[in-house]
């Protein structure tokens, strides 16, 4: 943890300039997860030297929503969530820009050996009904709270692309909100039947489990749906856009090691994810099956994010309207592209 702390001061004294010591200590938020591979990169960035400011505040959390009260709360200057509940913490009050994509379609439902194979014969849409016919009992599923991304993304592929109601879903699924770490202790303890989640839980579920499949993911979820974002407070665009743009531009180079050469990104990503002790193979399996899938630029997500703001509003998980351009700063992106 203090490394990593005192790495992320050098990325920001080095690359911006702008922070003196005098300043608060930036307080940055994100999750130990394969979808925010970005900030890992940056981390270990040969650049990062030259230290000048206070080392800022690291704060750790286990799913999206946290993040969001975080934020409510008066804390953290940057963050790395989902789109859906930086959404809900915009629509809250939380005075943040989304100013990066990270990446799209990520979410995959992985089912265990009594589920996955009513997936494998007959309709998608009947196989949790013929599940609770066959067990006596509702498939249990898990997933990320209320309004996180894989939550949403779990309701979207049961009822727009299964076809379900909402009552079928309630008569034949009992469905579960837990963090990262509980979602996949959870999968190997069968304490659950499947789950909707993402990597690094999708890859290690799948090597340690001879009989978990995925039976459904990326558009076969959700098309286009958004995935984990960087996001800013709009008081550091105001008083250090330098730094801001930095932060962006090494997110960029980061995307385009993540695409392109996934085995050079493996040992910055396998140092924070899943505390540095998950083996090389698992996170370059995790990094090369969602490498398509990582996103740099904010433009390509704001149609998928109104999608998924209006089916959010619909389930009752985004309780207030939120504005895309208000919520989208695509600035920094868009020079430097243009660079």
């Amino acid at each position: 943890m203090r490394q990593f702390v005192t790495l992320m001061a050098l990325v920001l004294c080095s690359w911006s300039g702008l922070v003196s010591a005098a300043d608060k200590p930036l307080e940055i938020g994100y999750m130990p997860i394969i979808p925010v591979s970005q900030a890992f990169i940056a981390l270990e960035n040969n650049t990062l030297e030259n230290a000048g400011v206070s080392d800022p505040k690291l704060y750790q959390f286990q799913n999206g929503p946290a993040i969001v009260q975080a934020l409510l709360a008066g804390q953290l200057d940057v963050a790395y969530l989902g789109i859906g509940p930086a959404m809900v913490a915009r629509a809250k009050g939380a005075d943040i820009k989304v100013v990066a994509s990270n990446i799209v379609e990520q979410i995959s439902m992985v089912a265990l050996g009594k589920l996955s194979p009513y997936f494998d014969k007959g309709d998608a849409k009947t196989a949790f009904a013929r599940f609770k016919a066959d067990h006596g009992r509702k498939a249990v599923i898990s997933t990320f709270p209320r309004g996180s991304v894989p939550e949403t993304v779990l309701q979207y592929w049961l009822q727009k692309q299964l076809g379900m109601s909402r009552d079928e879903i309630k008569q034949n699924i009992d469905i579960i909100y837990q963090g990262a770490a509980q979602v996949q202790q959870s999968l190997m303890t069968e304490a659950v039947d499947g789950a909707a989640i993402l990597e690094p839980v999708v890859s290690i579920v799948l090597d340690r489990k001879s009989d978990a499949k995925v039976v459904a993911s990326g558009s076969g979820m959700f098309p286009h749906q958004p995935g984990a974002v960087l996001v800013v407070r709009e008081s550091l665009i105001k008083d250090h856009p330098e730094l801001v743009k930095a932060l962006v531009k090494a997110h960029i180079a980061a995307t385009n090691e993540l695409r392109n050469d996934p085995e050079k990104a493996v040992r910055a990503v396998g140092k924070y994810v899943g505390g540095g002790r998950l083996p090389t193979k698992i996170i370059l399996n995790a990094l090369k099956n969602s490498r398509d899938q990582f996103q740099a630029d904010p433009n390509a997500i704001i149609d998928g994010t109104r999608v998924m703001r209006d089916f959010q509003a619909s389930q009752g998980t985004l309780k207030a309207s939120v504005d895309l351009k208000t919520l989208f700063d695509v600035r920094f992106y868009n020079e430097l592209t243009q660079e």
